[in-house]
């Protein structure tokens, strides 16, 4: 078994990083293999609704990490996706990642647990970890908990290591995602994927 934890600052070792560290870190002590991502800094175009990623599940564009990322996540048992909090809001370069990933792959992550962590100094991880639950829950994937929201608080990776509370947060989702990928494995041949409906609706109210 194996996590992708996707870490969605551009600060490679910063804070966003020091809570996926604690999650992986239990995940490890769990026997599941983790990898933590770096989007990086470099630009990450928006998605621009061509639908060519539909004949290949792959976008059409290959000029940034969204296609390695794709493939990543489709590897991966489950998924964790890191972000620091930006006006309430995740990283905008972390959102553009998202939209062309789940927008041309979705189908293929149903069923992976998934987790979403933010880190701010203070205020806005409700919203912005709402945002980030968004792309799960309209992908059929489990949704990963914890014993408090999935936050970390601080300014500077040593601040997030005095938040006892948020990284306990970190292990306990850790230990949840692990349990949850034996759950699955145990099941597998046993139970079935629930069964899909044959035409999926789309209903639009505009005529």
């Amino acid at each position: 078994m194996n996590v992708l934890l996707i870490n969605g600052s551009p600060h490679k070792s910063g804070c966003t990083f020091t809570a996926l560290s604690e999650i992986a870190g239990e995940m490890e002590k769990q026997g599941v293999k983790t990898r933590i991502f770096h989007i990086g800094t470099k630009a990450i175009r928006g998605c621009i609704a061509c639908g060519q990623c539909g004949d290949d599940g792959h976008c059409s564009y290959s000029g940034d990490i969204v296609n390695e990322c794709i493939d990543l996540m489709q590897q991966a048992d489950g998924i964790i996706v890191g972000s620091p909090v930006y006006y309430a809001s995740p990283n905008g370069a972390l959102l553009a990642l998202l939209d062309r990933t789940f927008y041309a792959s979705s189908d293929k992550f149903a069923y992976k647990p998934a987790a979403a962590i933010v880190s701010c100094r203070r205020g806005g991880a409700a919203t912005a970890f709402d945002v980030l639950n968004k792309y799960f829950t309209i992908s059929g994937m489990p949704v990963i908990s914890s014993q408090y929201w999935n936050e970390v608080h601080g300014h500077t990776p040593e601040e997030v290591r005095q938040d006892l509370e948020g990284l306990q947060v970190m292990r306990t989702l850790g230990r949840n995602m692990v349990w949850l990928l034996k759950c699955i494995e145990a099941a597998r041949g046993k139970v079935p994927y629930p069964e899909q409906e044959a035409v999926r609706h789309q209903t639009n109210f505009i005529r």
